[in-house]
């Protein structure tokens, strides 16, 4: 049991030991999630009693009583066995006994098969020195010990000439030539040692050259100094190779003979390997009485592997210079000669001085430190944060801190309370960005989730200060405590800050601790410690740098009782003055620390862009002219070739691929066509003249087709040109807006002349861009910034499956990149494909191959590719189900991932396996499968997650690894039922948000997917091709698995009552409402199933052939009407939603209720022609009236029936007025629901079914004379005359067909309407047909005058307050006054208008309620035309058919920019008004120079000086808005 080793004590296990602790003792399990839930971690079980365990957890007696028991015998066990070593090997061999017998998680797994664990370590390529890097002392010099060394330790570096005495070192590998044959073995051992030898010789200095030894400069991956070993077949091989001394050496070959020892046979140990290696090592002894007044030539021996001959190269004089053998010039050879004299009496002196004292020696701080910071590695890694824990500085010391400010910084624990005065954070600050926090800012709120944490406190973003003691600049309740005051009140806050910072936020190797300690110690600082030591499991990670030795032996002793002597003086650098400390560290940061980032100017100059600048604008990632510029030589050398390969690979392009292309250490990127396409698009930009401040262009890609490739290129060619930054998406568009705003004006003098900020944003939607082009036009405007050109271009990038179509929409904005290729590119893409197979594999440029292919025929290829990756693998290992998991995820999920940190979780290695994170991964697959998968890393974070390269490869793996056996629904009940997967805390969110994608996120063409689905893509595959049953137990496993979420619940009910079990699916919609009872979306669900299961029940009855009875139809009419029951709460609640525009339960209530009373007119009961229509018409409508043949099969709903009409009508009304505000498709929101119901154009559905409502009700008389006013209304309902929105719907059909209706609508009006007494609805609509009339045929006799339309507006209640909105909208249209009133009677029409207005904009406020107005965008109805009458009115339709020639995409280009208010057709039609602007705001000036306020249509259209205009009138249920608005010149 993982918990239960006896090498591991309580106090240090986590929440999952503790939890599989608790299940070996048979606690029950949902008293083991509470305390998982809770964090009960080892530190909190020992402090657990029972009366805690039973008043917070509500425990009963006995299980509390039981653990409480356990745990005392566990503990006090385990202290025995600190006592008693002698059973220490019996007990270690039991437990691993009772590890091999438990099987409870994938931990244990790992457990039994401890050793494949340990051939999987070994068989890594660099791993133990990762893991070890112990030093090692070497062999005394001179001498043959009977010693070993032990693999993967490391010996001292190599060095110059000391002393002469101190021998100089060189290391060689020799692994590979230890395995050549016999002749080459000799010569190349020969060629090093003879190399050596002279080089020592001429220099007067003893020396060692170890074989078997790692060099870092030549091999790559392991440390310097790294003991590997060779294996050693024949130790003669070695002996005799020396006998090439006497051919090397022309003259004094005995001397040489007498310098060079021979070869030494040092055993490597390797306590995971048998194989038997050495060390080889040959002692250099140039003794004074032998080499006194020589210099030595030699020739050095090589082999010629094209004459397979031994051969000498010329005759050359060496030396040692620093760490290296290296010739001496000719020029330098007389000095050379000269100077022998000098070196001999040196060697005479050393000579001499051996016998001696020798010095003290010192340890080599400087490697260590280097070490500690690079993990091995030849420089500090650039993705890692750092953790600072410090406390007060001395002032010297802050003018070194250079190396710190250029290190990822994640957060400082600072105990200095005058640090933002003095101390280290005011010197930080001058340089960053950095947030003030305390420990108790770490206080996470329950309800608060780890991503809206991080988000609050910017972390990741900016550094976080936490002040650990008080602050002394803080007017706060930071107060400074001595040690017992600090230890009772803030030790539980720093406890909860460290474990939120290891167990939530950073995975554990993505990070490292310094404690770099300045002044003495106090108690808290050694709490700290203590925290972070236990919550990291061990000082792996954790470095102290302290300069006193002093504080660092109070350190020690608080830190080596836990960890031991040499552990900590392992992770310590102690003695190293912090200017050494800065020197040292600046030298292997992978930038270069004095480098300073450009902006281009709008005079073509370049300003710097401070880094503090930069932290400040974090929602962008910001293009400087110089980008990539700081990188380091070192970092190029290393990492240029895995940059390459992993963009072949599929990996997403970086900047550093960009950059490496145009320094030449790389081949370029190709250019496609589209990237030509999108430069002279900005171009034109750039030259034309816009209206408007913020210009588009989009990038419609196919999935994996190098859209986002061809983006960044264009960012990457204009950084130069124009300031380019990429959009953050995690950032509210305000945000970014607001950056941008920054970007822009950064450094430059005038707001007016500035160069345009290109932004790229990914992956958005639409509603993202439409929010962010609206907030930069406003911030614009409120800057009153006037440019002919664009301020802002948005390059928005988003997939597509069909990105050719959208060309076609809009051509003047739009770019496709599509996975044909054109002719150009076929060539650019085959030469390229040639140079890189030349280079690589195929299989490690899969993705470039697949687009070279245009993706096309290429199925045998990657089925082939996957086959040969797959070959051995064992199908059963829980490394093959991960394999299966991920390709699951990236199969259906677009841009899904998996971070390692789960993967590690998953196996169950990140507590048994140390010191190894990086390669745990890679060395857990056998060598093909890796090329399966991409590495990534994520840009804020730097957390790095896996994914298979592409998305057919993780198709072919599900197909290949499940055959036709196993099924996806299966895999993925798997994946859900893998807790420990799902609880895993680093990067949860992400992984959670993928598994619901996965299951409940259907497809959409809008999203850029290939078609619309009813469910997610998985769910659609397993109900199709698997069982619809297997997907119903997924989804309900995922309900369980999500804490029962609303939204799958919703998801069954729907997939329920599309296989039409309806029973089902009312109990699930029941469950989701139940659940949410306040989203509309959820309870639209609940209707549809009600809906859905009518139109089941009448499909049922049609297809029996039987009449249609009340007695067979009572079924279905209760089913309807529970249907209009629960639209109607549906309603009621979407109305009420502040943030959202649920329109669904209104349409689907007419649909529910045109189809019941389709049915209840087909009844036998009904049946008799004319007379039967009448009967039902009177049952429906007369209260007390009920048909006898009806009265007993239809008793539960004579009630509602009777409202049928009345609740028909007011949908029908609330529809007409929504769509008098804003005409648009009606659809779902696509995050909230999954309903399938979509109006796609409601106008014509409300004219329909306002249309058959009026032919039902309207009876058969066709005489209006002997109508009823019901009928009256009835019939002209039937027309399209019922509703403000469906007669206006007439200017839009056919016209002949409009005015015929409209006459027949307003025949049907008594002939006197000023006497007749009208209702409220019955004036609008009339009023509404005249005008409609008079749009389609001008001066029509039927037409009533506008002064007959102005007294009958005086029907509507003097009370605006009752007024409809569409009766105030009429009102502002017929009393705008005229050229030709006089001005009393403009006086009298504007007090109307205005009032009228008021009260518009009062019902607007009500209707939009707190939805942005972005989102639902106004409907201009009509605009003043040049006419007098009715004719000054003109309807939409006419004006937009001015453009009706034109294509669809250049048409709404040309109303977008403006450019079609230009047209003189417009100036024939429209008014144009004078007014003027002041201080942004649109005045018209009214009678007796009143003025009155305009809203504009377009916001960035409004000139920001103070000027006469001229625009255009529109009329709008908001009231007035002024289009075209034009400066008077």
């Amino acid at each position: 049991m993982a918990a239960d080793t006896p090498d591991q004590s309580v106090n240090n296990w986590t929440e999952s030991q503790v939890s599989t602790w608790l299940r070996s003792i048979g606690v029950k399990e949902p008293y083991i999630v509470k305390l998982h839930e809770e964090e009960v971690d080892g530190r909190s079980l020992l402090e657990l009693d029972e009366d805690f365990l039973k008043t917070k957890f509500g425990m009963k007696l006995g299980p509390a009583n039981l653990i409480i028991k356990k745990r005392n015998e566990l503990t006090n066990s385990q202290e025995k066995e600190k006592l008693g070593s002698g059973n220490k090997v019996e007990s270690k061999q039991k437990n691993k006994k009772q590890k091999q017998e438990t099987k409870q998680d994938p931990s244990q797994e790992v457990l039994q098969n401890e050793d494949n664990v340990s051939k999987e370590i070994q068989g890594a390529s660099i791993p133990t020195a990762v893991t070890e890097r112990e030093d090692c002392k070497a062999r005394p010099f001179d001498q043959d010990p009977d010693i070993i060394y032990v693999k993967h330790r490391v010996l001292q570096p190599e060095s110059g000439a000391f002393n002469l005495i101190n021998p100089c070192r060189e290391f060689k590998s020799l692994v590979t030539a230890s395995t050549l044959d016999n002749t080459r073995l000799r010569v190349k051992f020969a060629r090093e040692v003879v190399k050596f030898a002279t080089g020592c010789m001429n220099i007067r200095s003893n020396g060692t050259i170890h074989f078997g030894v790692m060099d870092s400069r030549e091999d790559e991956g392991y440390v310097h100094g790294e003991i590997i070993g060779i294996p050693v077949k024949d130790k003669d091989i070695y002996v005799d190779s020396l006998d090439y001394i006497e051919k090397c050496f022309p003259v004094d070959s005995e001397h040489v003979r007498q310098c060079v020892r021979s070869p030494r046979f040092v055993e490597v140990m390797d306590p995971k390997s048998a194989e038997k290696r050495y060390v080889v090592e040959v002692d250099i002894v140039p003794s004074l009485s032998i080499v006194r007044g020589k210099v030595y030539k030699v020739r050095l021996v090589k082999f010629n592997e094209s004459t397979n001959k031994i051969e000498y190269e010329k005759v050359n004089i060496l030396q040692r210079v620093g760490a290296k053998t290296q010739p001496v010039p000719e020029t330098d050879q007389s000095d050379f000669f000269y100077r022998v004299k000098d070196r001999d009496a040196q060697r005479e002196e050393a000579e001499k001085a051996q016998f001696w004292n020798g010095p003290e020696i010192y340890q080599d701080q400087g490697r260590k430190l280097l070490m500690l910071m690079t993990s091995g590695k030849k420089l500090i890694e650039k993705e890692k944060w750092f953790i600072l824990v410090t406390n007060k500085m001395k002032p010297d010391d802050l003018y070194h801190i250079d190396w710190l400010l250029n290190m990822n910084i994640f957060c400082v624990l600072d105990f200095d309370p005058d640090s933002n005065k003095s101390g280290l954070c005011s010197k930080y600050l001058q340089h960053h960005n950095a947030n003030m926090h305390s420990l108790q800012s770490y206080n996470i709120p329950r309800e608060t989730s780890i991503k809206e944490f991080i988000g609050k406190l910017h972390l990741f973003d900016q550094t976080s200060w936490i002040f650990c003691n008080g602050r002394s600049d803080f007017k706060g309740s930071e107060d400074l405590c001595d040690e017992i005051t600090w230890t009772n009140t803030k030790r539980s806050f720093l406890r909860e800050t460290v474990s939120l910072l290891c167990k939530y936020i950073l995975p554990k190797g993505t990070f490292q601790v310094i404690f770099l300690i300045t002044s003495p110690i106090k108690k808290p600082l050694l709490h700290t410690l203590y925290e972070f030591s236990a919550d990291m499991q061990g000082l792996e990670d954790i470095i102290c740098i302290c300069e006193s030795q002093e504080n660092f032996h109070k350190w020690q002793s608080f830190v080596g009782g836990s960890y031991g002597a040499e552990t900590v003086n392992n992770c310590s650098i102690v003695g190293m003055k912090m200017s050494h400390i800065d020197a040292t560290l600046q030298q292997i940061q992978p930038v270069n620390a004095d480098t300073i980032k450009h902006l281009a100017t709008f005079e073509k100059g370049k300003c710097r862009l401070e880094t503090k600048t930069k932290e400040q604008i974090y929602s962008l990632e910001i293009l400087t002219t110089n980008h990539c510029d700081e990188t380091s030589e070192e970092f190029v050398k290393a990492e240029k070739e895995n940059i390459e390969q992993q963009f072949y690979q599929g990996g997403k392009v970086t900047w550093l691929n960009f950059w490496l292309a145009e320094q030449k250490f790389v081949v370029n990127v190709i250019k496609r066509d589209a990237y030509t396409e999108i430069c002279k698009l900005l171009d034109d930009l750039k030259c034309n003249s816009t209206q408007s401040p913020v210009s588009r262009i989009n990038i419609y890609h196919h999935p994996g087709g190098g859209g986002s490739t061809v983006a960044r290129q264009v960012l990457w060619e204009k950084r130069k040109d124009l300031r380019c930054a990429v959009v953050k998406p995690s950032y509210s568009a305000e945000v970014v807006a607001q950056h941008a705003v920054q970007l822009r004006q950064h450094d430059e003098k005038d707001p007016q002349r500035c160069l345009p900020v290109l932004l790229l944003v990914e992956d958005v939607e639409q509603e993202y861009l439409d929010d962010l082009r609206k907030i930069l036009e406003e911030a614009i405007c409120n800057k009153k910034i006037r440019s002919e050109k664009p301020c802002f271009i948005v390059l928005s990038c988003r997939r597509c499956n069909d990105p050719e179509k959208k060309i076609k929409e809009s051509p003047l904005e739009n770019v496709s990149v599509t996975h044909k290729l054109s002719t150009k590119e076929k060539r650019m893409f085959a030469a390229r494909r040639k140079v890189l197979e030349e280079k690589y594999q195929p299989e490690f440029i899969l993705t470039f191959v697949l687009m070279s292919e245009e993706f096309e025929n290429v199925a045998a290829y990657v089925a082939n590719f996957v086959t040969n990756m797959l070959r051995g693998i064992d199908c059963t290992s829980t490394v093959t189900r991960f394999l299966l998991y991920v390709a699951l995820l990236n199969t259906y999920v677009q841009n899904s991932f998996i971070s390692k940190s789960h993967y590690e979780a998953f196996r169950g290695l990140s507590t048994y396996v140390k010191r190894l994170r990086n390669p745990v991964f890679e060395t857990s697959l056998h060598e093909p499968a890796k090329l399966l998968f991409l590495h990534l890393r994520d840009d804020k974070t730097h957390i790095e997650s896996i994914k298979i390269i592409h998305p057919r490869v993780a198709e072919e793996i599900l197909k290949q690894l499940l055959g036709d056996q196993e099924k996806q629904g299966n895999l993925a009940k798997d994946l859900l039922a893998e807790k420990v997967l799902l609880d895993h805390r680093f990067g949860r969110e992400e992984y959670v948000a993928f598994l619901k994608a996965l299951l409940n996120r259907r497809s959409r063409i809008s999203r850029g997917d290939e078609n619309n689905s009813l469910f997610s893509p998985l769910i659609e595959h397993v109900r199709k091709n698997e069982t619809p049953e297997l997907a119903i137990e997924l989804l309900k496993e995922a309900y369980s698995c999500f804490q029962e979420d609303a939204f799958f619940a919703q998801t069954i009910a729907r997939l329920y009552y599309s296989s039409e079990k309806f029973e089902e699916a009312k109990d699930w919609a029941e469950k989701a409402a139940n659940k949410m009872p306040n989203n509309s979306y959820i309870l639209d669900t609940r209707g549809q199933v009600y809906k859905r299961w009518f139109e089941a029940k009448l499909r049922v009855i049609q297809s029996e052939g039987k009449p249609k009875t009340a007695q067979n139809t009572a079924a279905a009419v209760d089913t309807a009407l529970t249907a209009i029951e629960y639209f109607k709460h549906c309603q009621k609640v979407a109305v009420a939603e502040p943030e959202t525009m649920n329109r669904l339960g209104f349409f689907s209530e007419v649909e529910v209720a045109r189809g019941l009373l389709k049915l209840i007119s087909s009844l036998k009961e009904f049946a008799d022609g004319d007379k039967g229509h009448l009967e039902c018409d009177k049952y429906l409508t007369t209260p007390d009236y009920i048909p006898a043949k009806i009265k007993d099969a239809w008793e539960p709903f004579h009630y509602r029936l009777k409202n049928l009409q009345k609740e028909m009508n007011d949908a029908l009304e609330w529809i007409s007025e929504d769509l008098s505000y804003f005409q648009k498709d009606v659809i779902a929101h696509e995050e909230e629901t999954t309903s399938e119901e979509v109006v796609k154009n409601p106008l014509r559905f409300l004219a329909e079914a306002s249309s058959q409502y009026g032919k039902h009700f309207r009876g058969v008389s066709s005489n209006p004379s002997t109508c009823s006013p019901f009928t009256t209304r009835m019939i002209i309902r039937d027309l399209g005359g019922g509703y403000f929105t469906s007669i206006f719907y007439k200017l839009t059909i056919q016209q002949e067909q409009g005015v015929k209706d409209l006459q027949t609508i307003l025949s049907l009006y008594p002939r006197n309407p000023m006497t007749a007494k009208f209702q409220q609805n019955d004036i609008v609509n009339y009023i509404t047909a005249n005008i409609a009339l008079n749009c389609l045929l001008p001066q029509s006799k039927e037409v009533a005058s506008l002064q007959n339309l102005q007294v009958l507006s005086h029907q509507f209640p003097p009370d605006k307050q009752k007024c409809s909105p569409s009766a105030l909208f009429l009102q502002t249209l017929l009393f705008w006054p005229e050229d030709s009133d006089t001005e009393d009677e403009k006086i009298k029409k504007i007090d109307i208008v205005m009032s009228s207005i008021e009260y518009l904009k009062r019902d607007y406020r009500t209707k939009i309620k707190d939805i942005p107005p972005q989102k639902a965008k106004l409907y201009t109805h009509f605009y003043l035309g040049n006419g007098n009458g009715l004719d000054k009115l003109v309807h939409k339709s006419k004006i937009e058919s001015v453009t009706k020639t034109l294509p669809l995409s250049e048409k709404r280009m040309k109303w977008f920019h403006g450019e079609a208010w230009k047209r003189p057709e417009l100036a024939q039609m429209l008014r144009s008004v004078s007014g003027w602007t002041e201080d942004g705001v649109v005045y018209l000036e009214g009678p007796r120079k009143r003025k009155f306020s305009i809203q504009p249509l377009y916001w960035p259209s409004v000139p920001y000086s103070n000027e006469n205009v001229t625009f255009y009138l529109g009329f709008t249920f908001k009231g007035p808005v002024a289009c075209n608005i034009t400066v008077k010149k």
